[in-house]
């Protein structure tokens, strides 16, 4: 009938018309759960550099180092031992992301303005100095390192190269009323180019770092003590960019952090911020021969056996590791005390034959705090009895290139009574 055919296209483009819209409600839903899919699995990614990003110059390199499994030690123990590769770097070290940080906070503060002659000034035994060279360079301004003079003819040779002045002096305690400790010298030096560069001056501080402020010229060439040692900015560094990259790079399956301490930066942000994020996390101190942290962790107080012994090979720390250990507190170390949950002591023999064992098993070319802060994460992953592929996360601070001249010269090695016995980590791993 004639009525009947508008009725059965009505129905046909009824039944089209609902089968459409279901396929296209559909289609939106399953967009919408791609799309949060793909958000949630971002957020909890590793940073990632894509090919077609464009850096800022060689700041723009530091930071967002990888993160590493270390096979053989790994395998051995059946934990996750991870490593955030800090000596890819562009100045080769971690130090690299307290430089920028603390010329950032003090550019923020108006303690320093590029392109005026300003120069920064700092006491170290090397790789900071170098960070700070690099980085200073790159922003505008000179450098000036104090060193010790015993410091690896690596680190003062990249010093010289990247264009800092460097004065060499005798190592001291920051506490030796005899000896100016490299910390104070490099205070007085940026009064004294400050002194000689203005007139008219005044102190200002960012934290407890120095700089030299002309009352009337806020441009004119100054002197700024970067004072690695009680900066804050060197907390925040770690605190802002290491640790939300450890965290990030491991989803948030972290079950230990361990560190050595040089300042107190590293350990103290990192461990804050992983505390922040997992009350659980371990923070375990790596800390070398002749520092008194770990017994400052273990017992309350700041002492080593080899002050009262009095052989110390050297005049502040007495080992062939470079770059941590403290026989004082910080304001930076301050701020991981409350969150170091232990402490490891590593003898230069067990850190000299872990950076050889790296060698022959992983290819791994690391310097001695690297090699200390491995050691730790093995003595730490047998004592709390790991063995369930736990993930325990350290530092590899800098490579075994800065460290010819000592911890990698089997000649020195043998001169100062440090055995090469790689054995000791075969038996660490077994016992």
């Amino acid at each position: 009938p004639r009525n009947a055919r508008p009725l059965l296209l009505g129905l046909v483009l009824g039944i089209t018309l609902s089968v459409s819209s279901s396929a296209v409600i559909e289609y939106f839903h399953r967009r919408r759960q791609r799309i949060a899919l793909a958000h949630s699995e971002l957020e909890n990614r590793p940073i990632e550099l894509r090919s077609d990003d464009v850096l800022h110059g060689v700041v723009g390199l530091i930071g967002n180092t990888p993160l590493i499994r270390i096979p053989s030690l790994s395998d051995a123990l059946h934990v996750e031992i991870l490593a955030k590769v800090e000596f890819l770097n562009p100045g080769g070290s971690v130090k690299d992301r307290v430089a920028v940080r603390i010329i950032d906070d003090a550019e923020r503060q108006g303690l320093l303005h590029p392109n005026t002659g300003s120069r920064i000034f700092e006491g170290t035994s090397g790789s900071t100095g170098i960070s700070l060279a690099m980085v200073a360079h790159a922003r505008g301004y000179d450098a000036t390192i104090i060193t010790p003079d015993d410091m690896a003819a690596e680190k003062l040779h990249a010093l010289v190269s990247l264009g800092a002045d460097v004065e060499q002096v005798r190592p001291a305690s920051i506490v030796d009323k005899k000896q100016a400790n490299l910390q104070n010298i490099a205070k007085r030096r940026a009064q004294e180019f400050t002194d000689s560069s203005s007139t008219s001056s005044s102190v200002a501080s960012l934290g407890d770092s120095l700089a030299i402020l002309p009352t009337d010229h806020s441009h004119d060439a100054r002197g700024f003590f970067a004072d690695q040692f009680e900066n804050k900015s060197n907390y925040d560094a770690h605190f802002d960019g290491t640790g939300p990259e450890v965290w990030r790079q491991t989803n948030g399956n972290v079950r230990a952090f361990v560190s050595g301490a040089g300042t107190g930066g590293t350990i103290a942000g990192v461990g804050r911020f992983l505390k922040s994020m997992d009350e659980d996390v371990v923070i375990c101190l790596a800390d070398p021969e002749g520092s008194g942290l770990y017994n400052k962790i273990k017992h309350g107080v700041m002492f080593d056996q080899r002050e009262k012994e009095g052989t110390k090979r050297r005049h502040q720390v007495d080992t062939v590791v470079e770059g941590i250990g403290l026989n004082r507190l910080t304001q930076n170390l301050d701020l991981a005390l409350p969150i170091i949950d232990d402490a490891v002591r590593v003898t230069d023999s067990e850190a000299v034959a872990m950076a050889r064992y790296l060698v022959k098993h992983d290819g791994l070319f690391v310097g001695s705090s690297s090699a200390c802060n491995l050691v730790a994460c093995v003595r730490l992953a047998k004592k709390m009895g790991w063995h369930k592929g736990e993930r325990v996360v350290t530092v590899l601070c800098d490579s075994g290139a800065r460290h010819y001249s000592k911890f990698w010269n089997d000649e020195y090695l043998r001169t100062t009574g440090i055995p090469v016995d790689l054995g000791l980590v075969d038996d660490m791993l077994a016992s």
